[in-house]
C-alpha cells in the first residue's frame, strides 16, 4: 500500500486517470433507474483517492476547465445569438427569469444560513446542477483581493457542498418536471392528450397533400421498372414522367435509366422510350401502388447498384423567415431528398411539417449523392465527417477569451472581472456563432467536442476531488446534513415557480412549458423524464433556446453569487 501511495504522489497523472476511469464506470451504473451521474461519481472517487494526500500542480485543472467552457460556448453559440431576436425572444426572457429565480432563491437561503462564499457556490452549483460554477466561483474569489487563507478555506468547501446537493439537484429536478409538473398543468393524461394534439397540428402540411412532405424522415425506396405501357408509345422526357406521376397524386423521381443497354444518370430533357428501364424513388407505398402506368418491375442489380448518401448539413444560408420542414421540402432542389433528422445545440428536434428551421441547425439529408449534394449547396454547408479539429481556432479563441476575462472594472476599490473562465465562455459563444455563419473555418468534429466537454470538465472535477480529499470529511461535518435540505429548497422552488410562470404569464403549451423549464435549468435528465412521461419528443422544442441561454447565464451567475455573498 505504501508503494502505491508513493507512486501516486510522485506521478499525480496516474491518480487523475484512475479517478476518471473509475468515476466514469460508477457513473454509468444504475439501480432501479437511479444513477449518481458521471460528474458526481468522478468527484467522489477523487475525494477517496485524495485521502492519500496527493499534490497536483495548479495549472492542469485550469487548462481542462477552459477547454470545457470553450466547447460549451461553441456548441450553444449559434442558438444563443439567434434566440436574442425574432420569435425566440419570449423563451429567452423565460430562461432569464428561471436563472434569476435560481440565483435569488439560493442567495436568500445562503444568507439565512450564514454560508460563506465557498458554501454558497457549492450549494448553487449542486442544487442547480451547473458543475461549471465550481470553477467560475473559484476563479472569481481569487480575483477579488481577498485573504488567501480565506480563499483557500472557502475553495475547499465548494466540492463538499456540491456533492451533498447535486444528487437531489439531478434526480429531484427530473421527478419535479416529469411528474409534479404535468400534475400542476392539469394531470398527466390531459397533458399527454394536449401534446399529441399539438404534434398532430404541427404535422399537418399547408403546402401539399403528399405525406412525403410531412413525415420527411421516412426512408425512401428505390425500384427499377421496364417502360412497356402505352404511355411510352411516344418517347417521354424525364420531366414529363415526373409531371405525369404528380398528376396521379403521387411524387416519384427518376433516379437512373438504362437506354440501349447503357446505364446513366437522367437529365430533365432525357427521353425514355419503350423497353428502356428506369429507377424510381419515393415513398414505398407509392412506388408499389400501381405499375400499370409504366410497366413491370425488374430485378436489374446493375441499374440499382448506386450509392444513397446520408449527409449532415449545417444551415448557414439565409433561409426565408419562418422556413419549416414543410416549406423546405417544397423547394425544387429538395426533390428526391428526405430529411432524416434535425439537431439544434446537439439536441434532437422532432421532424414535423411545421418544425421551423434556423441558421446553425444541423439537418441530415438522405438521397442519391448528386441530389443530396445539390440540396446541400442551397441550404448551407455539407458537414462531412473529418478527423481533425481546427486547433488554431480553439487555441486563439481561448487566448482571446482569457484576455477579455482578466480585464477588470473597479467598483468601490474592488476589481470586478469575468475571470478567465467567463471570458472563455463568451469567446466560445461568439466563435461558435461565427462558425455557423461562415462554416468553412473553425471545424471541431462532434467526437472532439464531446472530449472537450466531458473529459475537460471531469478532468477538472477529478483534480478538485483529489486536492480537496484530505479536508472533505471535516468540511462535511462543518456544513452538516442540513445542507441537503437547503439544497432541496433551492432545487424545488425555482422549478415550481417556473412551471406556474410559464403557464400563467408566458402562456406556453404544457409540453413546451416543461421543456423550457428543463432548458432554463440546463438539466438534460429532466428533459428525458418529461419526454418519457408525455410519450413525445415535442418538449425538446422548448428546450433548445432556454438551454443555450440558461447554460450561459447560470455559469455567469456563479460570478454574481460570489460578489453578492462576499
Amino acid at each position: 500500500m505504501s508503494w502505491i501511495t508513493e507512486v501516486l504522489r510522485s506521478n499525480p497523472s496516474i491518480a487523475i486517470f484512475l479517478t476518471i476511469g473509475v468515476g466514469f464506470w460508477i457513473g454509468r451504473l444504475k439501480f432501479k433507474g437511479f444513477s449518481l451521474g458521471i460528474v458526481t461519481s468522478v468527484l467522489l472517487v477523487g475525494v477517496l483517492v485524495g485521502q492519500l494526500n496527493i499534490p497536483i500542480p495548479g495549472p492542469i485543472k485550469q487548462v481542462f476547465f477552459l477547454l470545457f467552457l470553450f466547447a460549451i460556448g461553441y456548441s450553444v453559440g449559434p442558438q444563443f445569438f439567434r434566440s436574442l431576436r425574432g420569435s425566440g425572444l419570449k423563451e429567452v426572457i423565460f430562461a432569464v427569469v428561471i436563472c434569476f429565480l435560481c440565483l435569488i432563491v439560493t442567495y436568500v437561503c445562503a444568507k439565512l444560513m450564514g454560508y460563506n462564499p465557498g458554501e454558497a457556490i457549492g450549494l448553487f452549483s449542486g442544487a442547480q446542477t451547473i458543475s461549471a460554477v465550481i470553477g467560475v466561483g473559484t476563479d472569481t474569489m481569487s480575483t477579488l483581493g481577498l485573504s488567501k487563507d480565506h480563499v483557500k478555506e472557502w475553495t475547499a468547501m465548494i466540492p463538499v457542498c456540491y456533492a451533498v446537493t447535486y444528487v437531489f439537484g439531478t434526480i429531484g429536478s427530473a421527478y419535479i418536471l416529469g411528474n409534479i409538473g404535468p400534475w400542476m398543468l392539469g394531470g398527466i393524461k390531459k397533458v399527454r392528450a394536449q401534446t399529441a394534439e399539438l404534434e398532430r397540428q404541427m404535422n399537418q402540411s399547408s403546402i401539399t397533400n403528399d405525406p412525403a412532405y410531412i413525415m420527411a424522415n421516412r426512408p425512401i425506396s428505390f425500384r427499377a421498372y421496364k417502360a412497356e405501357s402505352d404511355f411510352f408509345a411516344t418517347p417521354r422526357t424525364v420531366s414529363e414522367i415526373e409531371e405525369h406521376v404528380a398528376s396521379l397524386g403521387r411524387r416519384l423521381f427518376v433516379e437512373r435509366v438504362r437506354i440501349d443497354g447503357n446505364v446513366m444518370a437522367p437529365t430533365p430533357d432525357m427521353k425514355i422510350s419503350k423497353n428502356d428501364e428506369v429507377v424510381l424513388s419515393g415513398r414505398r407505398e407509392y412506388i408499389i401502388e400501381d405499375e400499370s402506368w409504366i410497366g413491370p418491375e425488374v430485378n436489374d442489380m446493375q441499374l440499382l447498384d448506386f450509392p444513397a448518401e446520408v449527409l449532415p448539413v449545417m444551415i448557414s444560408k439565409k433561409l426565408p423567415k419562418g422556413t419549416t420542414v414543410d416549406s423546405l421540402r417544397a423547394q425544387k432542389y429538395m426533390y428526391g431528398v428526405s430529411i432524416k433528422s434535425i439537431t439544434r445545440s446537439d439536441v434532437p428536434i422532432p421532424v414535423l411539417a411545421k418544425t421551423e428551421l434556423y441558421s446553425g441547425d444541423m439537418i441530415t439529408l438522405v438521397g442519391i449523392d448528386r441530389e443530396v449534394n445539390a440540396a446541400a449547396k442551397q441550404i448551407g454547408y455539407a458537414d462531412r465527417p473529418v478527423n481533425s479539429s481546427d486547433m488554431v481556432f480553439v487555441g486563439i479563441g481561448i487566448v482571446l477569451g482569457c484576455l477579455l476575462g482578466v480585464l477588470a472594472i473597479h467598483v468601490g476599490g474592488v476589481p470586478i472581472t469575468l475571470s478567465t473562465s467567463g471570458g472563455t465562455l463568451i469567446a466560445g459563444l461568439t466563435l461558435g456563432w461565427l462558425r455557423s455563419k461562415h462554416p468553412t473555418f473553425g471545424r471541431i468534429p462532434q467526437p472532439a467536442v464531446w472530449v472537450f466537454n466531458n473529459v475537460g470538465l471531469n478532468m477538472f472535477i477529478a483534480v478538485i476531488g483529489i486536492t480537496s480529499g484530505p479536508s472533505f470529511i471535516s468540511g462535511l461535518e462543518q456544513v452538516g446534513f442540513a445542507l441537503f435540505g437547503i439544497g432541496v429548497v433551492c432545487t424545488t422552488v425555482p422549478l415550481l415557480l417556473g412551471i406556474i410562470i410559464g403557464q400563467k404569464i408566458f402562456k406556453f403549451h404544457p409540453a413546451i412549458n416543461l421543456g423550457c423549464c428543463a432548458g432554463g435549468r440546463t438539466t438534460t435528465a429532466s428533459l428525458g423524464a418529461v419526454q418519457e412521461q408525455l410519450q413525445s419528443t415535442l418538449p425538446a422544442m422548448g428546450y433548445t433556446i432556454t438551454y443555450a441561454v440558461g447554460n450561459t447565464l447560470l455559469i455567469l451567475c456563479g460570478v454574481a453569487m460570489v460578489i453578492m455573498v462576499v
